[in-house]
């Protein structure tokens, strides 16, 4: 086992792969921009190394500053976390060539399955199922035969990455040129890499995942699958385990599949082999090569840590996961808090967190990367935190998230806890009906929201501003910050005026 790891990440993220490294004994080192000098990551590490100035470009993505700090602490291997630079196949051959290990699976691997259009050719070769579409295209012509040969409507992606940048539903022939622009420059834009290809665009399928390890040894399992429908501009919202979809058959054969893509690129270590699936037929859509945001929903129904197992795999380590017949072990349910008004098109929030409650009890979980008086800027992704939990059923999972969400507490900057709120109350959701296009047939759930909960609130406000100039004997003074709080206030009066009671 490795003596020490540094997390080239910050967030729940790195604080959640250092708890990972402390149960195995391995002493951690974080690095920080100069924005998270004072963020839970560093305080929790045992080392930290400040790597440079708030935006990523010039901190969390200068691949040499991190093996820089790797160096300088005598750390022996980089986990990457998820995002920044966790699917960059050249990071991950800069830190081998800088003789430290990364954990994560070989570059090669990141390479060919981060490249959209090379993975589904080398999955069509394993005989996986993919979703009918073509090669890379530049040319409008190009595309509308494609298109024609596929079957419009058709989806527009990125080749070189997810996410749902550069991402376009064409409907037919004429919308072509203009989308295949605009996602052109988009994706270039996000990943440095403008080629886009068509896939046949399915009306409205499930997002399934299924979770897989693979080890030095020669050793390759899954570990069932996560149901990922709930999305917004294609980011995920809502995650859950198992699918309510999905049957002891059905998990097998999907898990098939995901094993048989994982061998066929030469993979090792934890990653996720996701497909879109409709009208009982399942799809390949992806791998993402690196840990997950929403693995701990597996790691509830199957009691395996994943990130201590990656961290295993990348030591040299055989892993230690038996696979359980017995597996799923209940349900789980995962909802990502983020600082976003989701009553404002999910608008970013930021501030200092005031106050943080936490909820606990039996089958719940928090990963967060905030603590009270920690400011929320807006360098970063929004996410603040998941909370997770788990029960014996799908209900009563529902009824425990619930639970848990309305003990959670965040004052200071607006938050998407109202949103999930809302999902657990939704009939389609509590049934289980659920798809890409969920928040499609609920727009009640991130609707403005114009109409008498606004008009109280106005009262409310106003009622109070005219007691100040009483009690003050003098006029009112309305600040930028003023305007802030009361703004935050409305959000959070809006939620307890029984919106979602």
């Amino acid at each position: 086992m490795f003596d020490k790891v540094l997390i080239a990440n910050r967030g729940e993220i790195a604080v959640r792969v250092i708890r990972a490294c402390q149960e195995l004994g391995v002493r951690t080192v974080a690095v920080y921009s100069e924005a998270d000098r004072l963020s839970p990551h560093v305080i929790l590490a045992g080392e930290a190394v400040l790597i440079g100035p708030a935006p990523a470009a010039e901190s969390y993505l200068r691949a040499e500053a991190i093996i820089d700090a790797a160096r300088l602490t005598g750390a022996q291997a980089v986990h990457p976390g998820y995002g920044f630079m966790a699917e960059s196949p050249e990071f991950a051959r800069r830190v081998l060539e800088a003789d430290l290990v990364f954990v994560g699976p070989p570059p090669e691997a990141i390479a060919e399955m981060g490249d959209k259009t090379a993975a589904r050719s080398r999955m069509i070769e394993a005989g996986v199922p993919v979703v009918p579409g073509s090669d890379a295209i530049t040319e409008v012509a190009e595309g509308v035969a494609a298109g024609d040969r596929i079957g419009w409507p058709v989806l527009l992606k990125a080749a070189a990455g997810g996410g749902g940048k550069g991402m376009r539903v064409i409907e037919s022939a004429e919308d072509l040129p203009r989308a295949l622009s605009a996602a052109s420059r988009e994706a270039g834009q996000a990943f440095g890499d403008s080629r886009v290809y068509l896939e046949k665009y399915l009306s409205d399928p499930r997002h399934i995942e299924i979770q897989i390890l693979a080890d030095t040894h020669g050793r390759v399992i899954h570990l069932g699958e996560r149901e990922c429908s709930i999305q917004r501009r294609h980011q995920k919202l809502v995650e859950e385990a198992p699918s309510p979809a999905v049957d002891a058959d059905l998990r097998a054969r999907m898990g098939d599949v995901a094993v048989a893509a994982a061998e066929a690129v030469g993979y090792v270590g934890a990653g996720t082999v996701e497909f879109l699936y409709q009208n009982g037929e399942f799809y390949f859509l992806e791998m993402n090569t690196r840990i997950q945001v929403e693995h701990p929903v597996t790691e509830f129904v199957t009691g395996v840590d994943l990130v201590q197992e990656q961290i295993r795999i990348a030591a040299g380590l055989p892993m230690s996961v038996e696979v359980s017949p017995d597996w799923p072990l209940g349900h789980a349910i995962e909802c990502r808090i983020s600082g976003e008004d989701p009553f404002s098109g999910f608008f970013p929030s930021s501030g200092r967190i005031r106050a943080l409650e936490v909820p606990c009890g039996p089958g719940v979980r928090w990963d967060g990367g905030i603590m009270e008086h920690y400011e929320v800027g807006l360098h970063y992704d929004p996410l603040l935190g998941k909370l997770i939990v788990h029960a014996a059923t799908r209900d009563q999972a529902i009824l425990r998230m619930r639970r848990a969400l309305r003990e959670l507490q965040i004052e200071g900057i607006r938050t998407t806890q109202p949103f999930h709120l809302g999902v657990l109350d939704e009939e389609d959701f509590k049934a289980g009906d659920i798809s890409v296009r969920y928040l499609d047939r609920h727009p009640e759930l991130v609707e403005t929201g114009e109409g008498d909960w606004q008009a109280r609130a106005a009262a409310v406000a106003a009622t109070l501003l005219e007691h100040r100039t009483r009690v003050s004997g003098g006029g009112v003074t309305v600040t930028a910050a003023s305007a802030a709080r009361v703004t935050g206030a409305i959000s959070e009066w809006r939620r307890r005026l029984g919106r979602f009671d």
